[in-house]
């Protein structure tokens, strides 16, 4: 279900480009009937991907969704980075997200984050 919001978003985007590079012309020539008509589908196409860009982050993975759901998240400290085998075995069931890791950009994570059920 996610793939299709993707390609929608994705079909959507380059049709607002488009839009956007033809009205870039027009404002060179004197044509206002078809300005005005390309800017209220300019913003009609803004709404119709902000709302499935909203859609699509409601829709996280499996995976994502039962690590949301967990009682206990923070971010990683540099200093507990170092010595990550300390951590996992103090805290059992941790489980660390890197931001670069295809988990970690779909939940849209800046820091590494570590989530557990047990408080740490």
């Amino acid at each position: 279900m996610k793939e299709i919001e993707k390609t929608q978003i994705k079909l959507l985007s380059d049709r607002l480009d488009l839009i956007r590079h033809q009205m870039a012309s027009m404002q060179l020539t004197n044509e206002t009937e078809k300005y005005t008509a390309l800017e209220k589908e300019r913003a009609a196409l803004e709404i119709q991907i902000a709302h499935l860009k909203a859609v699509r982050h409601k829709k996280l993975s499996k995976e994502a969704q039962k690590l949301v759901d967990m009682p206990f998240k923070r971010p990683i400290t540099k200093k507990e980075q170092a010595d990550l085998g300390k951590l996992k075995k103090a805290v059992r069931g941790l489980v660390i997200v890197h931001p670069m890791t295809a988990l970690g950009r779909e939940m849209e994570l800046e820091d590494m984050t570590g989530f557990s059920k047990t408080e740490f």
